[in-house]
């Protein structure tokens, strides 16, 4: 066992020994990234988008190098956005960064093959014709000719294998026994630069959750510089506070939540948040391709790239009516303009008597502290003090604390709650900034009225939020039967063509048990392939529902129906249809005179026909029975003798029979040529039909 762990010792002090050569090969000691320039975190960015914009900005002095340290899976991001400025009339030189290439590919690549951790012997033969210096403990200098092992006894019986490193010398040869030398030097700065790349790669290779980026900034004197890039970060949330009160305006507050999963704590940070949907994605930049060809990498990757999409839809399927949604607005029970208390009271405290709780002010002693700007198509609120949240925490800032517009009111719809609306509030956006999609939670009276979803809300627009089931108020849905009725008809070409109109009817039986009016919206599905008929306008439609608006006075009921409309095309084949058809088409009132002319024509010519074809039957009936008396006749004959009397009267009746049958062939000739005609007669007339 004392062979081993001499050449563990020997590999140590090489390993020593070729690290201070390297750095002597440099001229001095290596620089640590402690010793160079720093770059700070100076500005965030966050999107609603899962990525953020990450700004660093320092001083560096003269021709320096910066080191990041970044996560393997931010890498690619860093590739693909990365932003590197020298100012003050400096130069970005180099931005390196460690391969993600296998580490066996990348130790082969070196004039020292590392791959397959080899022992001192094995070292020192793969380095065989190159000059080392050894102290053994005096210093000796010589050309390795290579390693020889050779077989030692260790005792009375044990016998283990030694290892000799054979020189050449200026005097000749000389055999060292490996576990002798205390240190060895390779002479050829180039070759042990190389041994000491070989070892950082191996060196990296071990940690696999972070890589170094080195940024080389080139020029003279002190100098600002700036690095910018995206990485993936959380979408930044929001979560808002809605007060309803009859005395005053409602009031609005915002706030943002934000989450630092970095590494890194942000101190006084400039921190903005920017809501939109900006198309992000990442490619594999990273990772090290190696392609066959004649394949395109470039192709390999299409699946990656952003998706391109159709046009919208037609803008008047998502127009609103501006006139009734205004009607809707005043018949609701709007909250009373009125200015700010001065003096709020503490939220949710309840009054000194025991009524009522005291209105819930949250103005008091939180303002936002984000400044909203528009940021291209997308919309920014810049936080105005500089924040610090330690690596992995998380934090609460007011963006919004506004007065806004908007009525109380209860929202219908028989699918999300059969029996009961929503109390609901129409939010109109009156505070000139985009509100991104968050939880709501609504105050009402003082006191907590319930929770809702918000989604994204541009400034000047509306938009409905639920906040509780109305118990109050009960609506009652019935259907109607429906009818259908004709519209016209026409003729082409042998084929009715009849539209008729479909109605169906929905009514809703609204029930107000409150103490104050209600503005119940009525929310009833939209099918594109019916109109409405009554009432004549929705107060306003979206994709999937009309809405209408019905005030229901206190402790009263009201009556609303629905009805819609749909016109269907259907076609008739007036050589198929029979006169019970015809004839109800004959009496219809909406059937002009014209079409109504034609169809008894149709039915003149089509009687015609029939008689001429019973007529043909009728023969035909009659030619088929002779025949069957004729067999039986026959058949008869065949066993009596032919000078019987009965046989004489066969033989007369079939004389009769034949007769009879020449004659019933010729009429029903006659009438199958009738019979042609009067069809070509039916369908010339019908072709030549085209009347409204």
């Amino acid at each position: 066992m004392r062979r081993p762990m001499n050449v563990f010792r020997t590999m140590v002090l090489v390993c020593v020994m070729l690290g201070l050569l390297a750095g002597q090969a440099r001229g001095g000691a290596p620089t640590t990234e402690a010793a160079q320039p720093a770059l700070p975190l100076s500005e965030v960015v966050l999107y609603a988008s899962g990525v953020g914009y990450f700004q660093r900005d320092g001083v560096v002095d003269g021709r320096q190098s910066v080191a990041l340290r970044f996560r393997t899976d931010q890498v690619n991001d860093l590739l693909k956005s990365m932003i590197v400025q020298d100012f003050d009339g400096g130069r970005v030189a180099t931005v390196t960064y460690d391969s993600r290439d296998p580490v066996t590919k990348t130790l082969k690549s070196f004039a020292v093959d590392l791959t397959t951790n080899p022992s001192l012997g094995q070292l020192l033969e793969r380095i065989r014709g190159e000059r080392v210096e050894v102290a053994t403990p005096s210093p000796l200098q010589g050309i390795i000719l290579g390693v020889e092992r050779k077989q030692e006894r260790a005792g009375e019986k044990e016998v283990v294998e030694v290892e000799y490193l054979n020189l050449v010398i200026a005097d000749g040869l000389r055999s060292i026994p490996l576990a002798q030398i205390q240190r060895l030097q390779i002479l050829n700065e180039r070759l042990s630069a190389e041994l000491r790349q070989a070892l950082e790669v191996l060196a990296s290779a071990h940690d696999t959750q972070q890589k170094v980026v080195r940024l080389a900034f080139d020029g003279s004197g002190r100098r600002r510089v700036r690095v910018a890039y995206v990485a993936e970060a959380p979408v930044w949330k929001t979560s808002y506070r809605l007060v309803l009160s009859e005395a005053g305006r409602p009031y609005l507050q915002g706030w943002a939540v934000v989450e630092n999963t970095t590494d890194e704590d942000w101190e006084n940070v400039k921190l903005s948040l920017v809501s939109g949907r900006p198309i992000s994605f990442i490619m594999d930049l990273y990772e090290p391709l190696y392609a066959k060809r004649p394949v395109v990498v470039s192709e390999l990757y299409q699946a990656l790239r952003p998706q391109v999409y159709e046009q919208p839809m037609e803008e008047a399927r998502d127009q609103v009516r501006e006139a009734p949604r205004s009607r809707l607005m005043q018949e609701a029970p709007a909250a009373k303009a009125a200015p700010r208390l001065a003096a709020p009271a503490p939220a949710l405290m309840p009054s000194a008597a025991g009524g009522a709780p005291a209105e819930v002010q949250l103005q008091r002693g939180v303002a936002a502290s984000a400044q909203a700007a528009e940021a291209g198509e997308l919309f920014q609120y810049a936080i105005q003090a500089p924040v610090s949240l330690g690596r992995h925490k998380s934090a609460l800032l007011p963006i919004v604390g506004q007065e806004v517009e908007g009525a109380k009111l209860s929202i219908y719809n028989e699918r999300t709650h059969a029996k009961h609306p929503f109390s609901g509030f129409r939010l109109q956006n009156v505070t000139g900034l985009h509100l991104s999609q968050g939880p709501l939670t609504v105050f009402d009276g003082g006191i907590y009225a319930g929770d809702a979803r918000l989604a994204d809300l541009a400034p000047g627009q509306e938009r409905l939020v639920s906040y509780a089931l109305d118990l109050k108020t009960e609506v009652e849905p019935q259907g109607a039967p429906g009818a259908e009725t004709l519209v016209t008809a026409s003729l082409r070409k042998g084929t009715l063509l009849v539209t008729r109109k479909l109605q169906q009817s929905r009514i809703y039986n609204v029930k107000n048990r409150d103490t104050k009016k209600k503005a119940v919206l009525i929310e009833h599905p939209f099918r594109s392939d019916w109109t409405l008929a009554e009432p004549a306008a929705a107060s306003e439609r979206t994709r999937e529902v009309y809405r209408f608006a019905v005030p229901v006075d206190a402790g009263a009921s009201a009556r609303f129906i629905v009805r819609e409309e749909r016109q269907v095309q259907q076609t008739v084949r007036l050589v198929d249809s029979g006169p019970d058809t015809i004839g109800y088409y004959l009496q219809a009132k909406e059937v002009s005179a014209k079409v109504k002319e034609a169809l008894q024509r149709v039915v003149a010519l089509r009687d015609r026909l029939d008689q001429t074809a019973n007529r043909r039957g009728q023969l035909e009936k009659r030619a088929e029975e002779i025949a069957k008396e004729q067999g039986r006749i026959r058949e008869n004959m065949a066993r009596l003798a032919q000078t019987s009397e009965l046989y004489a009267r066969y033989v007369g009746k079939l004389n009769e029979q034949e007769t009879e049958i020449e004659r019933l062939r010729k009429e029903i000739e006659a009438q199958r040529t009738a019979e042609e005609r009067q069809k070509r007669e039916l369908n010339d007339y019908l072709l030549g039909l085209d009347l409204e």
